[in-house]
C-alpha cells in the first residue's frame, strides 16, 4: 500500500500530460507533430523490425565505455589528490577549469583527433563523466572525519592498510554519488556524442528521423526512450547509495 501511494501521483501527472499532449494536437490539428498513439505506433514498428534495440545497445555501449573509462581514471586519481595536498593544489585548478567546458564544445577536437566513429562519442561521453567523479571522489577525502584516521594510526596500519580498510569504506558514499551525478550527465550528452557516430545509436536516431522524412513520432520516441533509460540508470544507482556497505560512515 505504501509502494502504491509512491507510485500513483506520478502516475497521475504522466497520464494528465499525456492527455493534454493529446488534446493539443487533436485541437490545433498538426499535420506534423505526432500523437501519443502515433508515438507508439512508430516505436512498436521499430521495435518489430529489431532497429530499436540495435540504437538502444550502441547508445548503452558508448556511454557504459565512455563511463567506464572515466570511472577508471577519475576514482584513483581523486583519491590520490585527496590525500597528497601538492596533487590537490596543482591539479584542482586545471580540473575546475575544465569542468565546466560543455562537452559539445569538444566535438570540433574529438573529430581532429579521432574521426567519425565509436572512438570520438566514447570520447565526448568520457569527458563528461570523468570530472564529476573526481571532484566528488577529492572532496569525499577531505571530508572524512579525523578520528578515523588518528585511530587507524594508532594501530600502526600501514598505508595500504588505511586506504583499503578506512579511506576507501569511509569515502564510498561520495564516490557513489560522483557516480551517480557522472553518469546522469554522459546520458545527457548522448545525443550530442551520436551527431558525430556512425548510423546507430538514439541520438542519431533523433537526428536522421528528422532530417529522413520528418518522422517526428520517431523523434519524440527517441527522447522518450532516452529519458525512460536515464530514470532506470538513476534508480540503480539510488539502490548502490542504499547498500549497508556505502553507507556504514553514517550509521543507520
Amino acid at each position: 500500500m505504501e509502494k502504491l501511494k509512491k507510485i500513483l501521483p506520478p502516475l497521475a501527472v504522466l497520464a494528465a500530460l499525456i492527455a493534454l499532449w493529446w488534446i493539443v494536437v487533436v485541437y490545433t490539428e498538426s499535420v506534423i507533430f505526432p500523437t501519443p498513439l502515433q508515438v507508439v505506433t512508430g516505436t512498436l514498428e521499430l521495435a518489430e523490425d529489431g532497429t530499436l534495440w540495435e540504437h538502444i545497445g550502441a547508445s548503452l555501449f558508448r556511454v557504459g565505455t565512455g563511463f567506464g573509462l572515466a570511472a577508471l581514471v577519475a576514482i584513483p586519481l581523486g583519491l590520490w589528490m585527496g590525500r597528497v595536498d601538492g596533487a590537490y593544489i596543482t591539479l584542482n585548478p586545471i580540473f575546475q577549469i575544465l569542468r565546466p567546458i560543455s562537452p559539445i564544445a569538444w566535438i570540433p577536437l574529438a573529430i581532429l583527433w579521432f574521426g567519425v566513429g565509436n572512438v570520438s562519442p566514447i570520447f565526448l561521453i568520457f569527458i563528461a563523466a570523468v570530472f564529476p567523479m573526481i571532484v566528488q571522489t577529492a572532496s569525499g577525502v577531505h571530508t572524512i572525519e579525523r578520528r578515523y584516521l588518528r585511530a587507524a594510526e594508532n594501530f600502526g596500519v600501514s598505508k595500504t592498510t588505511l586506504f583499503r580498510q578506512v579511506i576507501i569504506p569511509a569515502v564510498l558514499p561520495e564516490i557513489i554519488v560522483g557516480m551517480r551525478i557522472a553518469l546522469g550527465v554522459a546520458w545527457l550528452v548522448v545525443v550530442a556524442a551520436e551527431m558525430i557516430a556512425l548510423r546507430s545509436g538514439l541520438g542519431y536516431l533523433i537526428m536522421d528521423s528528422r532530417n529522413a522524412g520528418n518522422r517526428y513520432d520517431l523523434v519524440i520516441a527517441g527522447m522518450i526512450i532516452i529519458g525512460v533509460i536515464g530514470l532506470i540508470l538513476d534508480a540503480v544507482m539510488r539502490k548502490l547509495e542504499g547498500l549497508k556497505s556505502v553507507r556504514w560512515r553514517y550509521g543507520r
